[in-house]
């Protein structure tokens, strides 16, 4: 099976956008938001990889890798809805600074506590930290700091697709009625798989989300080497 995949080039992007875009149908099928493409895109390729037997090499050679290098410019191109609240995240520039530090903090206390309960080792706690970032600089970060990089990987994956996934139930669920706020929570928390669901919130959420992915990762990169020396 891997010797035919890899004689495909294209079987690994086609496979990925088949899955999403069939999770896109079924929501519109449904009339709602079932299930998230994301997340059902995940679910389904990894199921796909496991029963064939497929290395995640072959995979990722195979076309996946062009998702990989379309990542950043379409991370660049959040800056759109940001440009367009300009006016927005200017007025209430302090509010966006207090909710981005609040989010960093938080999440660096929590890695603290997870530290504390689980015994982890000082490479394991450090891999966690960037955990909440973009991809682009948290895999950086945790290989400059001594952690492992594809676990953190992983563990962005994961935080962003739980954050898109979970966001509008928990925004609902404390009662974050307010655009910005809605924005902050999710791109200082989920990254960019969170922020594909604030612009789908809304214009205000998505700036503000897009706006907080900045900010939180420059703040992570800060507050990271001095929490590492914790562990």
């Amino acid at each position: 099976m891997n010797e035919f995949l890899m004689s495909s080039a294209y079987f690994g992007l086609f496979l990925t956008m088949g899955t999403y875009q069939l999770g896109r149908w079924i929501n519109r099928r449904a009339g709602r938001e079932v299930c998230s493409p994301l997340l059902f895109s995940t679910a389904v390729c990894c199921a796909v990889l496991l029963l064939s037997g497929t290395e995640y090499e072959v995979y990722f050679q195979s076309g996946a890798d062009v998702l990989e290098y379309l990542l950043t410019p379409a991370t660049i191109c959040l800056a759109i809805p940001l440009y367009r609240q300009y006016t927005l995240l200017k007025k209430n520039t302090a509010a966006v600074i207090a909710g981005c530090v609040s989010g960093v903090a938080v999440h660096m206390l929590g890695c603290l506590l997870m530290l504390a309960l689980f015994k982890l080792e000082a490479a394991e706690y450090i891999t966690l930290l960037p955990k909440s970032i973009t991809t682009a600089i948290g895999k950086s970060l945790s290989q400059e700091l001594g952690g492992y990089p594809a676990i953190t990987m992983a563990t962005i994956m994961v935080t962003g697709i739980f954050g898109a996934v979970a966001a509008p139930v928990l925004l609902k669920l404390f009662r974050v009625q307010e655009p910005l706020a809605q924005g902050l929570a999710i791109g200082a928390s989920s990254h960019a798989a969170g922020t594909s669901k604030a612009v789908e919130m809304g214009d205000v959420q998505g700036a503000a989300s897009s706006l907080a992915i900045v900010v939180t990762g420059l703040l992570t990169v800060l507050a990271a080497p001095l929490f590492a020396k914790i562990g």
